[in-house]
Order: structure tokens, then C-alpha cells, then sequence
């Protein structure tokens, strides 16, 4: 599967513009998954009703925090999810029917485990049904686990707190994901893990017009 993140924690990004982006990302043919900047439920619902094929929900740091994200983003009699959008039908290619019928089944649950608490506590985390997918957040992580970023990458308090996540989502047979800021470092990734986020938009940005202002001064 190919999807772009839209990232409401990170990004300035508006309700409104989260919802223009997802119609347009899946017209394209590729899932858009929002990036939530809280786990509050009328932030999981707002994503939904625009459209989000997914939801990636930073900072999970216990078991009962990761129900409450599946309780809010699954429809009865799975979870509390009301109904009342025609919106992520239509991005979907659906009728409303046919969406409430496949919605839990097929939109992803991603929490983010990236703190030392969540740490402590992913296998409990990874074990609860209705996640989908945990993803490391390797920034977070550090701040947390070494209290400094960016990370060496082979710390070993580091190392070992990424490998305890990996352990407990296969154990539970979720997917694992990380963000990886460039392409050498997405193969490398990839020998481990189920998928990776390719850096993100400023940094692809900022490489590109170094590159070309370099080639123009020479």
C-alpha cells in the first residue's frame, strides 16, 4: 500500500485543509492516512468523516489509551463511531452502506509508540485487537530514551527500546513502521520493518533547492 501522511500534530495544517487533502490524495489512487495531534475522539472522528483511509495516533503509552483510540475509530458493535458523513464513502469509491459494512475491516489504526512508557508497556499496547499497525516515532523515542535528537542510531538503551516495539508487534502480529529520512536509510529499514515514511515535504523541499541553487552557482 502507498499513502501519504497528512500530519496534524507536526504540520499547520487545518481541519480544512485535512479535508481538501484527503480527497485529493485519494483521488490519486494512493491512501491518506491523517496524523492526529491528540488521541481526543472528535479528532479521530473529525479524520474519518473526511475521508482518512487511516489514523496515526502519537504518543500511546498504555494499553487503555491504545482501546480508547480503536473504541473511537471502529463502528458499532466493534466500537462507538457514529455515523453521520458521506464523505469517507466517496473517497473510498463506496455508497455509504457498502462502507459501513467494510470500514472496521479495512481503515488502519496506527499508534505511535515513542516514550519510555510506551516502551515499558508495548507488548500490553500491541496485544490490544483493533490496532493495525504501531509505528515509531525515532525522534520522540530519543528525546525520551536519551534526552537528546536526533539519535546516533546505535545507542544502546536506543537500539534496545526499538527492538522491544518490533518484538511485541510481531508477537501480536501487527504491522511495524518507522520514519526514515532518506532512501539509503528506508532499505536498510525495510530489512526489519513492514513499511516506512519516507522524510517528509520540507526537507524534500529544502533538498531539492539546495541542489539546484549549488548547480546554478557553479
Amino acid at each position: 500500500m502507498e499513502g501519504i501522511i497528512i500530519d496534524c500534530e507536526h504540520g499547520y495544517i487545518s481541519d480544512d485543509s485535512m479535508h481538501s487533502s484527503t480527497a485529493a490524495i485519494a483521488a490519486l489512487g494512493v491512501s491518506p492516512l491523517v496524523r492526529l495531534r491528540m488521541t481526543h475522539a472528535d479528532l479521530i472522528k473529525r479524520a474519518l468523516d473526511a475521508g482518512a483511509h487511516g489514523i496515526v495516533v502519537p504518543q500511546i503509552n498504555t494499553a487503555e489509551e491504545a482501546i480508547a483510540v480503536v473504541n473511537n475509530s471502529k463502528f458499532p458493535p466493534q466500537g462507538l463511531r457514529g455515523q453521520g458523513s458521506a464523505f469517507p464513502a466517496i473517497t473510498h469509491g463506496l455508497d455509504i452502506p457498502t462502507y459501513l459494512k467494510t470500514a472496521n475491516e479495512t481503515l488502519i489504526t496506527c499508534i505511535q509508540i515513542e516514550s519510555k512508557k510506551g516502551v515499558e508497556n508495548a507488548d500490553a499496547i500491541c496485544a490490544v485487537p483493533g490496532v493495525d499497525m504501531v509505528f515509531i516515532g525515532p525522534n520522540d523515542l530519543a528525546l525520551s530514551i536519551l534526552g537528546y535528537v536526533p539519535a546516533k542510531g546505535d545507542e544502546p538503551e536506543f537500539v534496545d527500546a526499538i527492538e522491544k516495539i518490533v518484538a511485541a508487534a510481531r508477537k501480536h502480529g501487527k504491522w511495524v513502521g518507522r520514519l526514515s529520512n532518506d532512501g539509503a536509510s528506508s532499505r536498510e529499514h525495510l530489512e526489519v520493518f513492514d513499511t516506512v515514511a519516507l522524510s517528509y515535504d520540507i526537507r524534500a523541499i529544502q533538498n531539492w533547492y539546495t541542489a539546484e541553487l549549488l548547480i546554478a552557482r557553479s
